[in-house]
């Protein structure tokens, strides 16, 4: 049987980042990565996503001691657009202090995943790749240990346990449910508590191709926090995706005539493929699918990616037992981030750093103290927008424009929403008045409290 100090379940960004800064303060410890296949990768890694990008205030967030290689990013960004049926929003700044210069970068997921492997690996970390994760074993007599048996039979115990295997939960449901009330993990389910998302990769026409900048669509398709995207990557090459709730029955959807994306004849929700051809056909009516072909050697299989969201509240973790959860799986990425890969890397920090020392009781505290006002801000969003039809993304996309604050200003305040108008007010207290109902940590779906630990 292997021993080490931390064991960490899962090798992508916030994994390695729990494994590097758990060996930096000199404890031993190994990163287990069950490894799955991408067409550009070579061998087994982390069952990675390229996401939209990093925003300028991100970089800060995630606390890197250096900065991300350029052979990391693929574009640099000057802002996004959000477009709504009628309205659209052009931002050009977040309207946060930020020590990067710009409005932030694209970049390449799987490359990302390999530095910050090689940086767990520099630190002294293991990372074990090509065997999962089969059962935890938690003794809580005495001083908690964690006995880990992975699926190719090998023995790890581990003093602690640090679960980063992402919104799908895996190894995290089993080790968490044991020590809630009956049906209080329910929740978090991946079924119930995630989004679904789909990509292509696909070469946009030289005139249409915006190299430095995101571009939404709200209001198009239904669904809580459902929109489509192109994202741009290297060359001319562009990420086409939505995102959108698991399980939506249009049965249940009002006005579906409204949506720009369906169609009358839409008996189920469209398959992600038929969603970006009727986008393409849509965003660009001079062009036909041709124009835009698929790139079947980029992403992760066959220029295609299809990966869960955590759309849940972020979840507190069970300390008392040495157990700490960290990025996707403890739903501190959302919808809004569009992979969250930022806060996966910070938790995972804070996690492998304070269980180094030993003192992974302060977890639940260092990590609503780092990114705690980042995942508010998106869990009011989300909270605000939930029964959102086209007509209301109209509205606030209009609001959006008429608050949107002078250059160099910072965010739209209180000044900004009484200048726009009644509408502008109402909107921007609503806003105010779920942060404050957020408070002291009120936005976490599981509370430490709540584990029989």
């Amino acid at each position: 049987m292997q021993r080490v100090d931390v064991a960490v379940v899962g090798g992508g960004p916030a994994g390695s980042s729990a494994g590097r800064a758990a060996a930096a303060e000199d404890a031993d410890a190994l990163v287990i990565e069950k490894g799955v296949p991408r067409a550009d990768r070579e061998g087994p890694g982390p069952d990675s996503t390229d996401a939209a990008g990093i925003l300028d205030y991100w970089v800060d967030l995630m606390d890197l001691d250096v900065p991300v290689p350029q052979h990391v990013k693929l574009r640099e960004l000057r802002g996004a657009d959000f477009i709504g049926p009628n309205e659209s929003v052009e931002m050009d700044t977040t309207g946060i202090d930020s020590t990067y210069p710009n409005f932030g970068f694209t970049f390449h997921r799987a490359r990302l995943d390999d530095w910050l492997r090689e940086r767990a690996e520099d630190a002294g970390a293991e990372y074990r790749v090509g065997t999962g994760v089969r059962e935890v074993a938690t003794d809580l007599t005495g001083s908690p240990t964690h006995h880990l048996t992975l699926k190719d039979s090998t023995e790890i115990e581990a003093e602690y346990l640090v679960l980063a295997d992402g919104p799908q939960r895996t190894v995290t449901g089993q080790v968490l449910e044991q020590w809630l009330p009956d049906g209080q993990y329910d929740g978090l389910a991946s079924t119930r508590a995630n989004h679904i998302a789909y990509q292509e990769y696909r070469e946009m026409p030289e005139e249409l191709f915006e190299p430095d900048r995101l571009k939404f669509w709200w209001g198009h398709m239904p669904g809580h926090t459902a929109y489509p995207w192109v994202f741009p990557n290297d060359g001319r090459v562009a990420r086409v995706g939505l995102t959108m709730p698991i399980g939506l029955d249009l049965d249940t959807v009002e006005n579906r005539e409204d949506y720009a994306l369906l169609r009358p004849g839409d008996e189920r929700v469209p398959a992600g493929k038929e969603y970006i051809r009727r986008l393409l056909e849509y965003a660009y009516p001079s062009y036909d699918e041709s124009n835009f072909p698929l790139l079947e050697d980029h992403g992760k299989s066959k220029g295609t990616e299809t990966y869960p969201i955590s759309s849940t509240r972020p979840i507190e973790s069970p300390t008392a037992a040495n157990v700490a959860v960290v990025g996707g799986a403890m739903g501190a990425t959302s919808a809004f981030h569009e992979g969250g890969d930022h806060v996966a890397i910070r938790t995972g920090k804070e996690a492998g750093r304070l269980a180094g020392l030993g003192a992974l009781r302060a977890y639940n505290y260092e990590w609503r103290r780092a990114i705690g006002e980042e995942v508010r801000r998106n869990v009011v969003l989300a909270d605000v927008v939930r029964d959102y039809g086209p007509d209301d993304w109209d509205r606030v996309f209009g609001v959006a424009s008429a608050m949107q604050p002078d250059p160099g200003e910072g965010r739209a305040g209180w000044l900004d929403a009484l200048r726009a108008g009644p509408a502008a007010l109402k909107l921007f207290g609503q806003y105010q008045y779920g942060k404050f109902q957020a408070r002291d940590g009120g936005y976490c779906q599981i509370r430490e409290d709540d584990y029989s630990v």
